[in-house]
């Protein structure tokens, strides 16, 4: 190769490799713009999809303040919805406790014979309503025919001394037939017959004979609770016939500890809950010792009993005025619902004519007054005609939860 060609020959490799070199800058550039551009062009579809979300979002804020229930005002009035701003007030606490009712001792006797006897007729039985000196059961027995014949044996010979008079007498047979009658008499009465058929019986004299028989009489008014005999039995001295007690007024018993007990007073008001019902009773006893077992001390509640609703052994639930005082959030008890899952809940009024579920705390409810917690000082809550509220809300779906 000549040096011309040679010449020519580096020539055109020069030229070449420059193109070379320029086209890979130009696709470096091209490239690099492509990446720009289409960085930007996503930046800016990233900062559309933000505002996109923003919107999202400020249309469910919108969305939820347009949750709960609007009314205007004349369908507050019809629907009887008043509201209240809820306040700290000093009302007086309770103490709870469980609780059993039990007999009013007080208002509870028994017949029972108090000598050996067979039963010869029923006269009442287990759930009859008996008066005082109604007749509940006949007895016959071999002590008390003897007693019934010294009776009338006695009594005739004191009768006739008696009209003899102590200026025919002497004072000793005077006062022995006097003790005599009187001694008869006694043994009589603590046989089991009262004084009402003593005179009965010596009254009736030949015509009546000591044949042993006696009746037992209730000895108050009130309900048979018991009558554990048969005809026929044979029955032993001290054995209960029957028991009889008023059940216009039972007792709760309840324990608390001596704490607790510090802040009862006798008098102070109880409420008695049972299921649905809920009684209001009257504290009337506190004992005076501690049990070492339980650390407790008894307290006693009376309690009417309307309509024969409570009955003995019957455990309930107690709530007991205490006499100190405490700052409470308290609403009406009809103010207080249940939430479809069950929670308890108020309705509150955040802004005018828009009213919203609030899950809330029972703490305690005590004649009428519920005390509340998990809600501010300040809210304003709806205090009558939640329940139409309630209403609404369920034809509305509204979720508490989800709100």
């Amino acid at each position: 190769m000549n040096k011309f060609n040679t010449i020519f020959l580096i020539t055109l490799l020069t030229l070449s490799g420059a193109q070379t070199i320029h086209a890979s800058e130009d696709d470096h550039d091209h490239k690099t713009a492509h990446t720009e551009e289409g960085h930007d062009t996503h930046d800016e579809d990233g900062d559309a999809h933000e505002e996109g979300h923003d919107a999202h979002e400020k249309d469910g804020d919108t969305h939820e303040e347009e949750e709960g229930i609007h009314l205007k005002a004349a369908q507050q009035k019809a629907a009887g919805i008043t509201t209240t701003t809820l306040k700290l007030t000093n009302i007086g606490s309770s103490i709870s406790a469980p609780g059993e009712i039990t007999l009013n001792a007080y208002a509870t006797s028994q017949a029972a014979s108090l000598i050996s006897a067979q039963v010869v007729k029923r006269h009442a039985k287990l759930g009859d309503s008996v008066s005082l000196g109604q007749p509940l059961v006949t007895l016959s027995s071999v002590e008390m025919a003897q007693a019934q014949g010294d009776l009338l044996v006695a009594a005739r010979e004191w009768n006739r001394v008696r009209k003899l008079g102590q200026k025919v007498v002497s004072a000793a047979r005077y006062i022995q037939a006097k003790v005599n009658n009187e001694q008869a008499r006694a043994k009589v009465q603590a046989y089991g017959m009262n004084q009402q058929q003593v005179e009965v019986m010596l009254k009736a004299g030949n015509n009546r004979l000591a044949n042993g028989r006696f009746q037992l009489l209730a000895l108050q008014g009130g309900t048979v609770i018991q009558d554990q005999f048969t005809l026929g039995e044979v029955v032993n001295a001290g054995q209960m016939l029957f028991k009889i007690s008023d059940e216009t007024k039972l007792w709760v018993n309840t324990r608390l500890t001596a704490k607790q007990v510090t802040d009862v007073q006798i008098g102070a008001t109880a409420n008695i809950s049972f299921g649905e019902k809920t009684l209001t009773g009257t504290v009337i006893q506190r004992h005076h010792s501690l049990d070492e077992s339980t650390r407790t001390i008894g307290v006693r509640i009376e309690v009417a009993n309307p309509n024969d609703v409570l009955h003995p052994g019957v455990f309930v639930d107690v709530s007991i005025t205490a006499t100190n005082t405490e700052n409470v959030l308290s609403v009406p008890a009809d103010a207080v619902l249940r939430s479809p899952d069950g929670d308890w809940m108020v309705f509150v009024e955040h802004e005018d004519n828009q009213f919203e579920p609030q899950e809330i705390e029972v703490l305690r409810t005590n004649n009428g007054v519920t005390v509340i917690d998990g809600i501010d000082a300040g809210s304003r809550v709806v205090t009558h005609g939640a329940f139409f509220l309630q209403s609404e809300l369920a034809k509305s779906g509204f979720n508490i939860h989800n709100h």
